[in-house]
């Protein structure tokens, strides 16, 4: 094998090999050498190590060739040239907007069109058509006139037609969000109104009403509409939550309110437990064509293992309030505190400052400045009202059933005898009249013409049914029992 000298490019950068012929044969020797030595070349240089020899120039050369390489492949930063649609004409445009999707606010318009010739005439007016159909929906506070006159029908028509439906039903009672289908007929022009054709809507469950016009002038038909008016009574079990568990059986929400505040004035309802059965009965309307409306809460059942509460909605005095199966009502809470002060005397016996000696005090002392104002601590009728000895200046008032309370050393006096007050109502003034050392506030409580304790009858005001309106409270009970249940 003939071994070639090395470069002299960049001192020895490879070793080159030729076969060389030994008496016919390759000198394997020879071979080896050369690989050797090729393998000895050292083709990546290190360019931190023998700094300045011939091998680092080298090095340095081949990296400086590779990076000018690797930058001339780089892309350029110029940007590229892109062509420019040309510019739409008029007709273009208008193709495009007519395929376009927008508001007709913004004038949207499909179709294509083709441009007006010569044997095209404008018209002097565009026609109408012969009817129109209207629906309308009567708002909150809406008044009946002004949504046909929304609708499109004229002011006087309109002020007509409602003074027509009015003679068979009360407009107030129609409902807001009750829908109004109407018809609208030919106008001689376009100056006026569109005389109303037809007119049908529900104004009430139980009755539709409809206007077709006859000749000159509308016809009104009302369309009664048959009504099932048996409550529905709706049971299950308080579960999880009372308020889910109701609402899951079909009962309103309105009504499971009502049903939680009838049973907190007579059970903690804390104590109410998932195991616990709960009773709903509400006022429900069912009409002929399936559409029904559901009233208030008319009943109020709890059941607690061998304990069970029925509660009835009954009306006494005007006022509707829950009474239990024995003909017991509600508790109206606690009394109103009748002048803003603070207690110096208590109930019982005490010396008496003026009189000199010990007696019973039938009431509590309230010290407030002079002029204070004095309210009614309860709802009733003024029993008495003037000059009444020790007392001075004293108002007595009767409350429900066999209660009354009474104020003392007023400086004035406000209520009249005779006059129906509320709790809360101005009945006087804090003053020092009669046997009193100073402007206080003497407070009574009566129960049956006997004083008691005012701070011990915080709960006493509770109404009770008795004679026939107890029979007929009964009755009523018994009936709605006897419904089935739906829940």
């Amino acid at each position: 094998m003939k071994i070639l000298p090395e470069s002299d490019g960049y001192g020895g950068g490879a070793v080159a090999l030729a076969p060389a012929r030994v008496g016919g044969l390759f000198d394997r020797g020879a071979l080896r050498r050369g690989i050797e030595r090729a393998a000895e070349a050292d083709l990546v240089v290190d360019l931190g190590q023998r700094i300045g020899s011939r091998e680092w120039w080298r090095g340095l050369a081949t990296c400086t060739t590779l990076c000018g390489l690797a930058f001339s492949f780089a892309p350029g930063f110029a940007p590229l040239q892109a062509p420019v649609a040309p510019a739409l004409g008029e007709r273009q445009q208008q193709e495009m907007k007519a395929e376009a999707i927008q508001p007709s606010a913004y004038g949207a318009d499909t179709g294509r069109r083709m441009a007006p010739t010569a044997l095209v005439e404008k018209l002097a007016d565009t026609p109408e058509r012969p009817q129109i159909q209207v629906a309308a929906t009567l708002g909150t506070g809406d008044g009946f006139a002004r949504v046909l006159q929304r609708a499109g029908v004229g002011a006087d028509e309109a002020k007509s037609v409602a003074a027509t439906i009015a003679s068979t039903t009360d407009l107030s009672n129609i409902k807001p969000g009750t829908k109004l289908d109407l018809t609208l007929g030919r106008r001689p022009n376009k100056s006026v109104a569109r005389p109303l054709d037809h007119l049908a809507f529900r104004a009430r469950l139980d009755l539709a009403l409809a206007m077709d016009r006859v000749g000159a002038g509308l016809k009104l038909t009302p369309k009664p509409i048959a009504v099932d008016d048996t409550p529905l009574r709706i049971q299950g079990k308080v579960g999880g939550s009372m308020l889910s568990s109701a609402r899951a059986a079909g009962a309103p929400a309105s009504a499971i309110q009502t049903w939680l505040r009838a049973m907190g004035q007579h059970v903690s309802i804390q104590g109410i437990h998932s195991n616990d059965k709960f009773d709903i009965i509400v006022e429900h309307r069912r009409a002929a064509d399936g559409m029904s409306e559901t009233g208030g809460l008319l009943f109020a059942g709890l059941e607690q293992g061998r304990k069970e509460l029925r509660l009835l909605k009954w009306t006494l005095a005007g006022k509707d309030q829950f009474f239990d199966a024995a003909g017991v009502g509600e508790t109206r809470g606690s009394m109103k505190m009748p002048v803003q002060g603070h207690q110096t005397s208590s109930f019982g016996m005490r010396f008496h400052p003026v009189l000199g000696y010990s007696r019973m005090h039938k009431g509590i002392d309230y010290g407030a400045p002079m002029g204070s104002p004095i309210v009614a601590a309860t709802d009733g009728v003024v029993n008495f009202a003037g000059w009444h000895g020790g007392h001075g200046n004293y108002v007595q008032i009767r409350a429900s059933g066999n209660m009354g309370t009474g104020y003392a050393h007023m400086s004035r006096i406000v209520a009249r005898a005779g006059e129906h007050v509320h709790a809360g109502q101005l009945i006087g003034y804090v003053g020092s009249t009669g046997l009193s050392t100073g402007p206080h506030l003497h407070f009574e409580v009566f129960v049956n013409n006997v004083a008691v304790n005012p701070a011990s009858v915080k709960f006493l005001q509770a109404a009770t049914l008795s004679g026939a309106e107890l029979g007929r409270f009964k009755a009523e009970l018994a009936h709605l029992m006897a419904l089935r249940s739906q829940g």
